[in-house]
């Protein structure tokens, strides 16, 4: 397992697991993402670390075979900043793992924070109900930004009035994410009771009249991808497919990968 926070992070709306979910890959690719899709969210699954865990391959091996896991749209590693108590800012590094192929649009807005709904959620709700507010939806997401804040649907009700009251006065989301993600004790063993403490002891200000009416353009809200072969971060759009425009120069090009979703 990784350090707390770190690790494996899953991503919404997978299809089940069957026998051909991964029969586009090649067979190294085809047997890490097994491998990897079976690991608990939050393990680690940085090359040096599957390369111990499996008997198969080594470390250069397995470098490549999440190259190919990048490019096939299964797995990104991000960058993002995180505001610690005291006000530090830090870079911290987090690795997406998806069993379903995606598209890099789908992970540009993933990545951006628009995170999908669930294909059974949708079926589920009813067509005449109102959509969810802000409050909700940023509660709702907490547990994709930091697992030890996951979130039930009772939980996010319980709490959208109190998220809402915050909004009201600092119409920020992801300030109020920020808030109620950075500087995170080891373990958190009751998530709801822990966000309603921080929502009523971290209550933002009443904002005299010159604040502005927008938070200014800066890195807190910045989010870069890393190319999985250097590591080097850039904005999505910048490295397509979770490789950087020179590694992908470099490497020899494979089949394109078909994701049409097949049933039956």
């Amino acid at each position: 397992m990784a350090n707390p926070g770190y690790g494996k992070r899953g991503t919404p709306d997978q299809e089940p697991l069957h026998r051909d979910t991964f029969a586009h890959l090649p067979l190294r690719a085809r047997y890490l993402a097994g491998f990897i899709d079976a690991l608990p969210e939050g393990a680690a699954i940085d090359a040096k670390t599957l390369a111990k865990s499996q008997p198969l391959y080594g470390q250069m091996a397995v470098r490549s075979a999440l190259n190919e896991l990048t490019e096939a749209g299964h797995l990104r590693r991000v960058r993002r900043v995180a505001e610690q108590e005291g006000g530090t800012v830090r870079w911290v590094s987090e690795t997406y793992w998806s069993r379903t192929a995606r598209r890099s649009a789908w992970w540009t807005r993933f990545l951006d924070g628009d995170v999908p709904e669930p294909e059974a959620a949708r079926v589920s709700v009813p067509e005449q109900r109102a959509p969810r507010s802000e409050a909700y939806r940023v509660l709702a997401q907490l547990g994709l930004r930091e697992p030890r804040l996951a979130l039930s649907a009772a939980d996010c009700s319980a709490l959208e009035d109190l998220a809402a009251t915050w909004l009201a006065r600092d119409p920020a989301p992801y300030g109020l994410t920020q808030a109620l993600t950075a500087g995170l004790p080891a373990t958190v063993h009751a998530p709801r009771a822990f966000v309603e403490r921080r929502l009523r002891d971290k209550f933002p200000p009443e904002r005299t009249r010159f604040r502005p009416s927008a938070p200014p353009e800066g890195p807190r809200r910045r989010t870069l991808v890393e190319c999985t072969e250097c590591g080097v971060p850039g904005r999505p759009e910048a490295i397509p497919d979770g490789l950087c425009r020179p590694c992908q120069a470099t490497r020899p090009r494979t089949a394109p990968v078909d994701l049409t979703i097949r049933h039956g």
